[in-house]
């Protein structure tokens, strides 16, 4: 029995060394006139959903609370669904991304502008900054527009 569980933990930790992964969970926030939430960071270019990884002993869906409270002041209400999980290679070869749709939410205050989050904004989702991220744009046109989805972020 001692055995069985020694190796049975040997071999977790060689499949996380040799399988790697990283996980991110962000929301598509939506108010009712499918305006999208969008985020400005300090440290790279461009409007992105917000959200961000998955820590150790933390389920997606706790990630996706904790960030979307961090990075914009929102407070999620009923559990919102997943619409799809991504690959996020070119980032990191192991990374993805699981993509929240969050319709039922509340902005209880808004956070002060800070390195990681210099702005947050609402925009309709057919007047995106010139700036938005390519990934912003892709999920758009598939959750609001029917697109086919893609499996890559």
């Amino acid at each position: 029995m001692v055995a069985t569980t020694l190796f049975t933990k040997a071999l977790q930790r060689y499949w996380r060394l040799s399988r790697a992964l990283t996980m991110g969970a962000q929301g598509m926030v939506l108010d009712p006139g499918n305006r999208v939430l969008l985020v400005r960071h300090g440290y790279r270019p461009g409007w992105h959903f917000p959200g961000g990884g998955v820590e150790w002993g933390e389920t997606v869906q706790g990630a996706l609370a904790r960030e979307l409270k961090e990075e914009a002041g929102v407070i999620l209400g009923e559990p919102p669904p997943l619409f799809g999980i991504y690959a996020n290679f070119e980032r990191f070869p192991g990374d993805h991304i699981a993509l929240y749709v969050v319709r039922d939410w509340r902005q209880a205050e808004l956070p002060a502008p800070s390195f990681e989050i210099r702005e947050q904004r609402l925009f309709p989702a057919d007047a995106l900054p010139e700036d938005v991220s390519h990934p912003v744009t892709r999920r758009l046109a598939e959750v609001l527009g029917g697109h086919p989805r893609d499996e890559r972020w």
